[in-house]
């Protein structure tokens, strides 16, 4: 604008050319100016010269001083009887060649990508996790491992001991392996990051097994949300004890829960129908026999149902962990990496070994593995 205004004056003059382009006289007068003469800047008579800078660089930049801060060299060179400049000096001298960074080694932390995982039927994805229960006096703690599907949220299998070891949920995910039926690169696994869950036995078995096995994020609780969310379904409920008198009490306490959660909770995310029956594959039965009986309903009192014909709740066709948008979601289950190959020979026949009868109880659900291993020799 004063550019345009300097271009207007000689023509309307000074006045009316700012007042026409919205700029102050004073600054066009600024403007007109002679710009004042500059002289350099005087070097500070106590500055370093040229080669006592070049001396303190080299100095700086030896072997024996390459990893120490200026403070520190400042110091030594004290000790050793010789000053050359400050330590701040130093600092300014490091800094015009750009050598003042952190110079220890800093622990990088790897960038961990959220699990994507989608199933559209049982035994795709399960989820597990171990919780705690508390003993009958304080500094008891009972360890529970709890494998669920996440499709038909069935408890698939439950495991309860006074250890937290990979070998006891080697064990128990091996025997449901099993007694599911299920096949290699089948299944994916997800777990958060606790010791065993990514122990190197329990990694080396599910690479046997031609299982492929998925991580929460560090600290995201949300990357395992159907574990998390069974365990505030059992420690929330009215019949969970603040404490249990012994682990036989816990284990008793336990298989009633199971049987209950898979047989008669209904799960509001299956459309009310209890994990056992989607399991099974037994929902589209239920869901016609309940659609028959509101057609009956409707047929009798339609004017109850403003809104017509009333429906059934449905099975979702698909449910996953951190899946992205319908449009863009691929109906697989597989995990970033590619699923390992079962290897001859390998401990799958190890694992698919029958347990012991002493070792499994929990005759009220047979489908439901309950293993009790506090006795068995190979964990003694």
């Amino acid at each position: 604008m004063r550019a345009g205004a300097q271009e207007l004056a000689p023509t309307v003059g000074a006045a009316a050319a700012c007042r026409a382009l919205g700029v102050p006289r004073s600054s066009y007068y600024h403007a007109q100016r002679p710009a004042a003469p500059t002289s350099p800047r005087r070097r500070p008579r106590q500055a370093l010269s040229r080669a006592e800078e070049q001396t303190i660089r080299d100095l700086l930049n030896r072997e024996r001083f390459v990893d120490q801060a200026p403070r520190t060299i400042y110091a030594t060179l004290l000790d050793e009887g010789h000053h050359y400049c400050s330590w701040r000096t130093m600092y300014r001298i490091l800094t015009q060649d750009a050598a003042t960074r952190e110079r220890r080694t800093q622990r990088r932390r790897p960038a961990y990508v959220a699990p994507e995982l989608l199933a559209t039927a049982p035994c795709q994805v399960w989820s597990w996790d171990s919780t705690k229960l508390r003993g009958p006096t304080p500094g008891i703690w009972y360890n529970l491992y709890v494998v669920l599907d996440i499709f038909s949220r069935k408890v698939v299998g439950w495991l309860l001991d006074t250890r937290e070891e990979a070998a006891l949920a080697e064990v128990l995910i091996a025997e449901r392996y099993t007694r599911e039926g299920v096949q290699p690169q089948q299944l994916t696994l997800h777990a958060d990051r606790g010791a065993p869950m990514t122990s190197k036995t329990l990694a080396e078995l599910l690479i046997d097994l031609g299982v492929a096995q998925s991580h929460s994020r560090p600290t995201i609780s949300d990357d395992n949300p159907y574990s998390e969310s069974q365990f505030k379904t059992m420690k929330y409920g009215p019949t969970y004890p603040d404490r249990f008198a012994s682990i036989d009490a816990a284990r008793a306490w336990m298989r009633w829960f199971a049987d209950w959660y898979n047989h008669d909770h209904k799960h509001s995310g299956i459309a009310l129908l209890p994990p056992a029956v989607v399991h099974s594959g037994r929902a589209p039965e239920v869901i016609a026999k309940r659609q028959e009986t509101l057609d009956a309903a409707y047929a009798a009192h339609p004017e109850r149902f403003p809104r017509g014909r009333p429906s059934a709740p449905q099975l979702p066709a698909q449910v996953g962990i951190n899946l992205p948008r319908p449009s863009t979601a691929e109906p697989t289950t597989a995990t970033s990496g590619a699923l390992p190959t079962a290897s001859p020979g390998s401990r799958v026949s190890d694992a698919q070994r029958p347990l012991d009868p002493g070792d499994a109880v929990g005759q009220a659900d047979p489908e439901v593995l309950v293993l009790e291993v506090s006795n068995a020799p190979q964990f003694a």
